[in-house]
């Protein structure tokens, strides 16, 4: 038979796996030969310089030498919405949003008369939130008085306002993916810069920590509340992803949304913005990470030079509620004119327990492509479902999380049916070893995920700043893989018998409803 007869037979169905699952271990091993080399613990170690500056900020330089003459950046905070106060949440994302908008002399036409209409504008803000929360003996005649006094206040600081200047600077300099976000753990920021614009992107980032300017404050936050209109209100996974967390988390901050409840957008004041950047946004909260093809003691000595500038305070007491231990299976069902949807979660410890890398086994064996296992029984086989999942660290890892379960039932098909198949697939993890193909596969996805990470300016930052922060240690970065090479299968079915249990057990559902109403 020809070769090309030969390779137009059709493959046995009891091979197809076999053969599959060889290549993809192929061109794995064809990428970590190629990336390894260069890419290893103690070649970075060479490459990267870290500073305790004296005010507590933590910087990372990283050199990748002979590149494109470009820089990416990432600033991490160590502060999210957890640490927004009670009947204020959101306000960690709104500062996100803040720190785009300037400073005493970016984004201003007068920064002396603008501080003045700004402070008018809290002023009467303040006493239109006094009058409109009364819970008796409100004036409505009043209340309506003092919110036009506070919109004209606005109007009046508006007109000292340069709108955007701050990312139009950044922009007219070249700057790319310029962007920003806030979770339940940290705030970021980051973008990339050409290596002769280094100084400018530290004037810059510094500055905007150094005296942030909460102008145009009001109208973000009208921003804000669409945003969670769009997002959550109007979205019905988004209004299941809000009300499966909170009833996950009874206790813990991680129940409150990071966008915040809508009462509260309606209600926190750029003063109350103030008071949270003034106890968060201080340099021991704080790690900059750069990365690129610069002289590492020149990039150092320029952010020595601006971020040593921002002031240093107290580190602020980082105590949570502990959530206690869930004894029941707890469910949220909406009924919504949408697809159906299946999410289950489990009560897990936080990223420092000893088991942290067997749940990132599990999560890459239950999720990790067209071989994964919940790909294979719900989708490819039994057809149910349209995709399917299962991951930690949701909402965050900092704190004691959830690993969680996630299906789109095909039609015809209902949540019931993905519940059953999931289950299974548990049931499986708790009675059986995982296969040696299968475990060779996670370890080795775990390097090859690593390796394509540290690839680029923009990943390695952001690897390096987050584990910097996480635990103190970027080289913990390196030995997550270590860590995921220990483990055995032993230890995926003592954990899955452990942590997946009724009840351990929350349900979120959306069963679909007729134009009639729900059923």
């Amino acid at each position: 038979m020809s070769r090309v007869a030969l390779l137009s037979q059709p493959i046995p169905r009891n091979y197809s796996a076999l053969i599959r699952q060889a290549l993809a271990v192929a061109v794995l091993t064809m990428v970590l030969a190629v990336l390894s080399a260069a890419q290893d613990l103690a070649a970075f170690e060479k490459r990267v310089t870290v500073k305790k500056l004296p005010n507590g900020l933590t910087a990372i330089v990283c050199v990748r030498p002979k590149t494109a003459p470009v820089f990416s950046f990432y600033t991490n905070v160590d502060a999210g919405s957890v640490q927004d106060p009670m009947g204020k949440t959101g306000l960690a994302h709104m500062f996100e949003h803040m720190a785009f908008k300037g400073t005493d002399t970016i984004g201003t036409k007068d920064y002396a008369a603008e501080k003045v209409a700004l402070q008018k504008v809290e002023d009467v803000y303040a006493q239109y939130i006094h009058e409109r929360d009364k819970p008796v003996d409100r004036d409505e005649a009043k209340t309506k008085q003092l919110e036009q006094q506070w919109q004209d206040a606005i109007k009046e600081a508006q007109q000292y306002v340069v709108p955007n200047q701050f990312s139009e600077i950044i922009e007219s300099n070249g700057g790319e993916n310029v962007n920003a976000s806030t979770s339940e753990d940290h705030t970021e920021y980051h973008y990339s810069f050409a290596v002769n614009r280094l100084e400018l992107w530290a004037y810059l980032e510094s500055s905007r920590f150094i005296h942030p300017v909460f102008r145009e404050f009001y109208k973000e936050r009208d921003v804000v509340k669409e945003e969670r209109r769009m997002r959550t209100d109007s979205s019905p996974i988004g209004r299941l992803i809000e009300q499966f967390i909170e009833t996950s988390f009874s206790a813990h901050p991680y129940h409150r949304p990071t966008i915040g409840y809508m009462s509260d957008l309606n209600t926190f004041s750029a003063t109350d913005a103030q008071e949270f950047f003034n106890r968060y946004y201080i340099p021991s909260n704080m790690v900059v990470a750069v990365a690129g093809d610069f002289d590492p003691n020149q990039a150092m000595g320029i952010i020595e030079k601006y971020f040593s500038q921002i002031p240093s305070h107290p580190k602020p007491d980082e105590r949570t509620t502990t959530e206690p231990p869930q004894n029941s299976e707890r469910t949220v069902v909406l009924h919504e004119r949408s697809q159906p949807i299946y999410l289950e979660g489990y009560h897990r410890p936080d990223y420092r327990d000893k088991d942290d890398a067997v749940y990132d086994a599990l999560a890459d064996l239950l999720s990790e492509g067209r071989t994964s296992r919940l790909y294979r029984s719900l989708v490819r086989d039994k057809k149910i479902a349209s995709e399917a999942e299962g991951g930690t660290g949701f909402p965050g890892v900092k704190y004691p999380h959830i690993f969680y379960f996630f299906a789109a039932p095909m039609p015809g098909h209902t949540p019931e049916e993905v519940a059953t198949a999931i289950h299974a697939e548990i049931d499986r993890l708790k009675k059986e070893h995982i296969t040696d193909d299968e475990l060779k596969m996670v370890k080795t996805r775990a390097k090859a995920n690593l390796l394509r990470s540290l690839d680029d300016n923009e990943g390695l930052a952001t690897n390096l700043a987050l584990y910097q922060t996480l635990y103190g240690d970027w080289r913990e970065l390196f030995r997550t893989v270590d860590r995921i090479n220990a483990v055995s299968k032993a230890d995926i079915r003592r954990v899955a018998g452990q942590v997946f249990v009724p009840t351990n057990r929350t349900v979120g559902i959306i069963e679909s409803a007729n134009a009639g109403g729900a059923q």
